[in-house]
């Protein structure tokens, strides 16, 4: 099938490796104890300094150490092996939703639907919010579907975004079980074949499959996009679905459509709908699975712009789960569900950790109070193996295809994180922004206002360096510091690098980058206790 406008091959030799994970449960093991020994070595047994950071360091610590367990927990193995009948034939609608996409990129994926083998009948339907959206081109999506003889269902009152369109959909249609896909994203000619199965067991909700970027090479922000993803639809969502926790993404879904009646349909009041809603099927009794194959390609966002909108979605409606609708309170889910649930939300409470984290050195260089007081050889001698552990855990586990800069963009997008908290506690509402896949072939526009706090820390830093080496010298304490100073800086650079302007875009293909070493100076004197952010795995929702 020829590729549409910003779609390339991938350049990587294997671009399914992610799927490949085989538990080490030795490794993961390793992990915990490891975490487990440095959180109580930094709370137990060096002097403590001033108590208020050290209270701080110790929240980030807990935060950190329940991130890992919950980690280790969900990738321990992989799941098990369901009910399924390869001549399962009820009816099927396809949804695409459409709103405002390109009706090229729209064109390839209806055409991709019809293609699809199944033994039963199916109707494919384009879902055009362009008109409640106040797009130019919706008059051009009924064209489309007329030309390939689809049905176009057109929403003339607006109301809660994609899951309104699909719950309008769904009152337009009747068969038994519907598939979703996303404008961009094309689905495989057995796609239907190799979910519908699943569904022989009568109290299977939801089949959920990867969402998979085509266009993951052509440039930073698609390579950072995808590398990102890997880690959730590698052994993140194997884990969840042997937890019975697999949640849908969206997109390359398949439904029963009782199922979603049972949960009320699609929830309109969160931006994050498809997590939410599925969090109502599990509490339903509803079961979900995850297919760990590639049977639909979609585009990434391919600017920071897009990329910035679409993690501050991800964000603001993960938080809203935590804050309006705790897992932990929800009677219907099992222990399991209830804590999977809240590890992928919390995920997004770690802006405000990483935040901490970065501020203990400037403390220091402003005032001379640190957390605890030790040398520095002996905090490495904890440190060094707990941060190789976590780092190699999450290489491992993804089969090597989580980049540095995806742990670079993951650690710097603390400020997106502080001030979707901020809108969700606030009660703030925030507009549902669909990511552009258009391609954009001139120069990276200038996104630098989204990367001013960035910028901001590293102006703070140096006043801060300034301040401390008056007072310090070249002291031990100043070179300890400065070193994590320097490392916390580096994570941001990036994305700041990301969000700058460009004469063009790059197109060639990115080459994952080591993670950076740490130096750590063989003195005696005060430091700070977290040096760095913790890399720890990244739990997150993963939503189109």
């Amino acid at each position: 099938m020829p590729l549409a406008p910003g779609r390339s091959a991938t350049a990587r030799p294997d671009p399914h490796g992610f799927l490949r994970y085989v538990p080490n449960r030795g490794f993961l093991v390793a992990n915990v104890v490891l975490a487990v020994a440095y959180t109580l070595v930094i709370s137990l047994a060096f002097e403590h300094g001033n108590w208020f950071l050290f209270a701080a360091l110790l929240a980030t610590e807990v935060f950190h150490l329940v991130q890992i367990i919950g980690y280790c927990w969900t990738v321990w193995a992989r799941d098990t092996a369901r009910a399924f009948d390869p001549g399962f034939s009820a009816p099927v609608d396809v949804f695409i939703t459409v709103c405002g996409e390109p009706v090229d990129i729209v064109r390839e994926t209806a055409r991709a639907a019809q293609a699809m083998s199944y033994p039963a009948p199916f109707r494919v339907y384009l879902l055009n919010d362009g008109l409640v959206a106040g797009k130019d081109d919706w008059r051009d999506v009924e064209e489309l579907a007329a030309e390939l003889g689809v049905t176009c269902i057109t929403r003339v009152t607006p109301g809660g975004a994609k899951a309104g369109n699909i719950n309008h959909a769904l009152s337009r249609t009747d068969s038994p079980f519907f598939v979703v896909f996303d404008a961009d994203h094309v689905p495989h000619a057995d796609f239907l074949t190799e979910v519908m199965g699943y569904f022989v067991a009568e109290d299977m909700g939801f089949v959920q499959t990867p969402q998979f970027y085509a266009n993951q090479d052509r440039n930073r922000i698609t390579r950072v996009a995808w590398d990102q993803q890997t880690l959730f639809f590698g052994p993140i969502m194997a884990g969840k679905s042997r937890l019975d926790s697999a949640f849908m993404c969206g997109t390359n879904m398949a439904v029963r459509r009782s199922a979603i009646a049972d949960a009320g349909g699609m929830c309109e009041f969160n931006i994050a709908e498809d997590f939410l809603t599925s969090l109502f099927m599990h509490e339903r009794g509803w079961k979900s699975v995850y297919v760990p194959k590639v049977l639909a390609e979609g585009l990434a966002p391919d600017d920071f712009l897009n990329y910035y909108k679409q993690q501050f979605r991800w964000t603001r409606g993960s938080l809203e789960v935590i804050f309006k609708y705790n897992p932990l309170l929800r009677p219907g889910l099992s222990t399991a569900q209830k804590l999977q649930y809240l590890l992928s939300a919390s995920y997004y409470l770690s802006g405000s950790i990483i935040l901490l984290d970065a501020v203990l050195p400037v403390v220091f260089l402003l005032t001379g109070e640190t957390p605890i007081v030790t040398s520095t050889m002996t905090l490495a001698l904890v440190f060094v193996p707990y941060m190789w552990i976590n780092l190699y855990v999450l290489q491992r586990t993804s089969n090597f295809t989580y980049s540095y800069q995806a742990i670079a963009f993951s650690l710097s997008a603390w400020w997106l994180q502080i001030t979707a908290m901020a809108a969700v506690l606030a009660n703030r509402k925030t507009s549902f922004a669909v990511t552009s896949k258009s391609a954009s072939d001139g120069g990276r526009p200038n996104f630098l206002r989204l990367a001013v706090p960035q910028m901001v820390y590293a102006a703070v830093a140096a006043g801060a360096l300034a301040v401390g080496a008056a007072r310090e010298g070249a002291s031990p304490s100043l070179m300890a510091n400065l070193t994590w100073l320097a490392v916390h800086l580096a994570i941001a650079v990036p994305f700041v690098v990301a969000a700058a302007p460009s004469r063009a875009p790059r197109s060639t293909p990115l080459t994952p980058a080591p993670s950076p070493s740490r130096p750590v100076p063989v003195v005696r004197d005060r430091v700070t206790a977290r040096p760095i952010p913790s890399v720890e795995p990244v739990l997150q929702p993963a939503h189109d």
